[in-house]
């Protein structure tokens, strides 16, 4: 998938049990931030960047989803206790995952395992990819993705 393609429409599941489709928000953009693993460190920094930013995103009529492989009740527990406005989708089977490849091999403390690669891609309200990051820094990668949607 490259900047400027039309993303298949995909289903989904979330947090307080949204069942959607991509395309149920045709007409607004939506920010797809694919993270490791719910309440650790640096993904708990992403998301509240995420969330204190939440307003801002709002008022440029955008949806902020997180993706992870952890199930719902990680997911909702990881929201409820980090207050949250967004709904993280759980995508235990990687279908997100292997749409957007983000599972790349990792190193973790001396071993190679299979992980998702911090990443973040911005769709427009038509359903096409305008901007994506990988091996993304969490230290002011919030604000890259106002300026993308200004």
């Amino acid at each position: 998938m490259n900047t400027g393609d039309l993303i298949s429409d995909f289903a989904f599941t979330a947090t307080s049990g949204l069942n959607a489709r991509l395309s149920d928000y045709r007409g607004q953009y939506v920010v797809l931030y694919f993270y490791p693993k719910d309440s650790t460190p640096g993904c708990t920094t992403e998301g509240q960047d995420f969330r204190d930013a939440y307003p801002q995103f709002q008022k440029l009529n955008t949806q902020i989803f997180g993706v992870s492989r952890d199930s719902l009740k990680s997911h909702e527990n990881f929201k409820s206790k980090q207050n949250f406005p967004f709904e993280l989708i759980s995508d235990p089977e990687e279908v997100l995952c292997q749409l957007f490849d983000v599972i790349k091999m990792k190193s973790m403390y001396g071993k190679q395992v299979r992980g998702i690669e911090r990443s973040t891609f911005l769709i427009d309200p038509q359903g096409k990819l305008i901007n994506e990051w990988r091996k993304v820094n969490v230290k002011g990668h919030v604000e890259q993705v106002l300026s993308a949607l200004k």
